[in-house]
C-alpha cells in the first residue's frame, strides 16, 4: 500500500472511530470493561457480550488505528525527500494519537468524567485534522507552500473562525451530553422561556447558539463563494459544506424530538464530524491552491 492509500486508510478509520465513541457513549457502554484499562474486566479477552462487546469493539478499533498511524508516520519519515510540513504533520499525529490513548484510559480509570470525554473528542477531532493533512499534501511537492494569495488568505481567515465555532459546540455538545443536560430544552425554547434558567439550559443553549453562529457562518460563506465565482473545486466543497450543516442542524432538532434516542445521536456526531472533516479539506485545499487566479 502506498503512503497516500495508507493516510486515506487512516483518515476512514479515524472518522470510524470517532463515530463508534459516539455509539459507546449514546448506549452508555463506556465503562464495559469495568475500571481496567488496558485490559478489559481483568483480562486480554473478555466474554464479549452487552456493553463488554461494544467497549471492547472500540478498543480495537483505536488498536487499528495506532497500527495504521505507526505505518505512515513510518513510511513518511523515511522518505528523506518528504516536504518539512507533511513530516510535521505525522509527528504531530504519532504525538497525539498518544495523548488521545492516555485521554482514553483517565476516561475509564476515572469513570466517565464529562470534561476528560469533552477533551478526548476535541483531541480526535485534531488528530483527524492531521491526518487529513497527511493525505491530502503527501504526494504533493515542496511549492505548493508557496504564499497564499490575499482572496485565499481571506477565505483562511474565515474558515478558521468556522471551524473555531465547530469545535466550541463539539466540546459543549459532548460536555452536554455525559452531563445528561440533552433534553434541558426543548427543540426550540428552555421550559416556558426562551431564554435559559438553569446551569443545564444554559450549557444547552451555549451548544445551540455556537452551532447556529457556525451553520449561518458557512451559509454566508458559501453564498459569497458562489457570487463571487470561485474555482469549481472551493465551490463544490463549500457547497457540501452547507449541506451538512444543514443536515446537522435536522439530526439536532431530531434528537431532542426522538429523546436522544441511540441512532439519532450517533447520526448527530457523525454529520458533525463529516462537517469538521469537510470544513479542514476546505481549509488545505485553499492552501493548495493559494497561487490561483
Amino acid at each position: 500500500m502506498n503512503t497516500k492509500s495508507l493516510a486515506l486508510c487512516t483518515v476512514l478509520v479515524t472518522y470510524i472511530l470517532i463515530v463508534f465513541g459516539g455509539y459507546v457513549a449514546s448506549s452508555e457502554s463506556g465503562m464495559g470493561c469495568g475500571p481496567d484499562w488496558p485490559l478489559c474486566n481483568g483480562v486480554l479477552v473478555p466474554v464479549l457480550r452487552g456493553e463488554t462487546l461494544v467497549e471492547y469493539a472500540h478498543r480495537v478499533v483505536g488498536a487499528v488505528l495506532a497500527v495504521l498511524n505507526l505505518m505512515l508516520w513510518y513510511k513518511i519519515v523515511k522518505k528523506t525527500d518528504q516536504a518539512g510540513p507533511v513530516r510535521a504533520a505525522a509527528n504531530w499525529s504519532l504525538a497525539l494519537l498518544g495523548l488521545q490513548i492516555l485521554f482514553g484510559a483517565l476516561v475509564v480509570v476515572l469513570d466517565l468524567p464529562s470534561i476528560v470525554i469533552s477533551a478526548h473528542l476535541l483531541i480526535a477531532m485534531a488528530y483527524l485534522a492531521l491526518v487529513m493533512l497527511v493525505w491530502r499534501t503527501v504526494d504533493r511537492p515542496l511549492d505548493i507552500y508557496a504564499s497564499v494569495d490575499g482572496q485565499n488568505r481571506t477565505y483562511i481567515r474565515h474558515v478558521h473562525a468556522i471551524l473555531g465555532l465547530m469545535l466550541l459546540t463539539i466540546a459543549v455538545g459532548a460536555y452536554t451530553k455525559h452531563e445528561t443536560y440533552g433534553l434541558a430544552c426543548g427543540w426550540l425554547e428552555c421550559g416556558e422561556s426562551w431564554l435559559p434558567e438553569s446551569l443545564p439550559q444554559t450549557v444547552q443553549t451555549i451548544h445551540r447558539i455556537a452551532a447556529a453562529a457556525a451553520v449561518a457562518y458557512i451559509g454566508l460563506l458559501a453564498f459569497r463563494v458562489m457570487v463571487r465565482n470561485e474555482p469549481s473545486g472551493l465551490k463544490i466543497r463549500m457547497l457540501a459544506c452547507a449541506a451538512l450543516a444543514a443536515a446537522q442542524i435536522i439530526a439536532g432538532i431530531l434528537t431532542v424530538l426522538y429523546e436522544l434516542d441511540i441512532a439519532w445521536a450517533v447520526i448527530h456526531l457523525a454529520i458533525a464530524t463529516a462537517l469538521f472533516a469537510c470544513l479542514v479539506e476546505v481549509r488545505i485545499w485553499l492552501k493548495l491552491h493559494g497561487s490561483d487566479e
